[in-house]
């Protein structure tokens, strides 16, 4: 294990930008820009440094402390490297996007600055070596989005704000009590590849299946699992560039990295396996996917058909990792990429038919084609 500074400059980047960025005025318009494009550019040159440097099988750690017996430690394993480059590159995008998106807009400011924030959490849940770690960065990332999601400030924004923090804020609540269970009974976590807790819930499996419910109870919300996923319908009244975030880059991928993180380094796949809670993940993703799948087919309104699709969609990757074997877990990260390169650009495309177009309806979706045969072919 190599100490290093590289995974905290991850994160040191993203809160520098915010901080620079919270406090320009709104006709700082070219500074915000710069500001916003050179903190995406230099956070993915330093991804790409760090892939480089691990594929060289040098391992990557900071350790920070945190409680008198506990440490923040941030940890770069193949696992976190997927999501920290997935990331990195749809942030690159989607703040290119959202910069042209939302001139005009008001408070940009501290939409920008909060955008940033959002980058921050999500490294540090990509990061996190423990499970205390991801609880502290999955618990900022609940609060650096609500004032994404409204942004708009109308009464149908400010509504659905409401509803994603009673949402989120709940299963959080479930996953800070299954952290702080767990500790109690096994002490500091950090994930390790197959688990390091078997021995200790071989002689107490009740309490270690509790645990387990609490904790993926609670990762489920932001994963869209039925029925914890009323939250992400509701918040596409945010502007598109919140909804790419939500949907391909942050909230929703937290939920399910959480969960492949419990199920596969907290666990480890044999113990879930041995405690008999693989069949009843399989069957609610399986639920999720069918029950996704047909309200997106039911939806007129484009935002509402894409966040049916994201709930149906995620639930093959909490699937894959409940067939408890190498394969489908290997094509569970490959999916973890796909959809989110996928949804963001639906996203995008989506936003600028209701840009341009005034389209927000697939039934008012004749004649698009001709007029924007690009997006369209996107």
């Amino acid at each position: 294990m190599t100490a290093s500074w590289l995974p905290l400059a991850l994160l040191v980047i993203s809160f520098v930008t915010a901080v620079l960025i919270f406090p320009l005025h709104e006709d700082q318009v070219r500074l915000r820009m710069i500001l916003n494009l050179g903190g995406a550019t230099v956070k993915l040159v330093l991804v790409g440094v760090i892939f480089w440097v691990r594929l060289q099988g040098v391992e990557l750690e900071t350790r920070l402390p945190f409680l008198p017996d506990q440490e923040l430690v941030l940890h770069v394993d193949y696992l976190s490297l997927i999501f920290v480059t997935l990331s990195a590159v749809l942030w690159f995008l989607t703040t290119i996007y959202a910069v042209r998106y939302l001139q005009g807009s008001p408070n940009r400011s501290r939409f920008f600055g909060f955008f940033s924030l959002c980058m921050t959490a999500t490294m540090g849940i990509a990061l996190a070596g423990n499970l205390v770690t991801f609880l502290v960065f999955y618990e900022m990332l609940t609060v650096v989005t609500y004032p994404l999601v409204v942004h708009r400030g109308d009464g149908r924004a400010l509504a659905a704000g409401r509803v994603y923090l009673m949402y989120t804020l709940t299963g959080g609540t479930f996953v800070l009590l299954g952290t702080v269970w767990l500790y109690s009974v096994v002490g500091p976590t950090e994930f390790v590849m197959g688990g390091q807790i078997a021995e200790a819930a071989a002689s107490d499996p009740a309490t270690f299946r509790w645990i387990f419910v609490f904790l993926i109870g609670g990762l489920g919300v932001k994963a869209a699992l039925f029925p914890l996923h009323g939250w992400l319908p509701t918040a596409m009244v945010a502007p598109a560039p919140v909804s790419a975030l939500l949907h391909a880059v942050a909230v929703v991928k937290a939920g399910v990295f959480g969960i492949v993180r419990v199920v596969g380094d907290v666990y480890g796949m044999d113990l879930v396996n041995t405690l008999g809670l693989l069949t009843p993940l399989a069957i609610l993703a399986s639920v999720t996917i069918i029950y996704g799948s047909l309200r997106a087919l039911a939806q007129d309104d484009l935002k509402c058909l894409l966040a049916y699709s994201t709930v149906s969609q995620l639930s093959y990757i909490t699937l894959n990792i409940a067939l408890i074997n190498s394969t489908t877990t290997a094509k569970a990260l490959v999916h973890l990429m796909h959809q989110g390169i996928m949804k963001v650009t639906l996203f995008f495309c989506a936003g600028l038919l209701s840009e341009t177009l005034d389209v927000h309806r697939i039934s008012e979706m004749k004649g698009v084609g001709r007029r924007m045969p690009l997006t369209m072919a996107a």
